[in-house]
């Protein structure tokens, strides 16, 4: 049996907020240091040969911040994680190809890989909650 405080604590708007919020921070966190430092993130693009890289760090900061936002606010959460997924999905063949390094890079890379995996599953999964009815926390 869950015991009573833990359900509270699951069913609490607060808990879920922050969990989109934590679940979000690699994507809002790269947005936002591509938008302060907008030629560090150009130089990023250019290291992955992703040009024009102006063109490319502007449309990551667009899907960064603007699919954190729309999964944190709840509202068209579907579309949010989608984006934020297929992003990270294309980032394992650009950014984290393994089958193509040697040693510990390509060791690196498939962890870093499988964590994106992992990332793609958390975004389906808070898609699936958001179409669910909202429980009411327990008083």
């Amino acid at each position: 049996m869950t015991p009573h405080w833990v359900l509270s604590t699951l069913k609490s708007r607060a808990t879920e907020i922050a969990a989109r919020i934590v679940l979000t921070f690699p994507y809002w966190g790269s947005g936002l240091s591509k938008l302060l430092d907008f030629s560090g993130g150009m130089a990023e693009m250019s290291h992955f040969g992703l040009e024009p890289a102006w063109l490319y760090n502007a449309l990551t900061i667009l899907v960064q911040l603007g699919g954190s936002a729309l999964v944190i606010l709840n509202r068209w959460t579907w579309f949010g994680a989608g984006a934020l997924g297929v992003f990270t999905a294309l980032t394992i063949p650009i950014v984290h190809a393994f089958w193509r390094l040697e040693g510990e890079r390509a060791v690196t890379a498939f962890h870093t890989a499988g964590e994106h995996v992992g990332m793609i599953g958390a975004l389906i999964i808070v898609s699936i909650l958001a179409t669910r009815p909202r429980a009411v926390a327990p008083r």
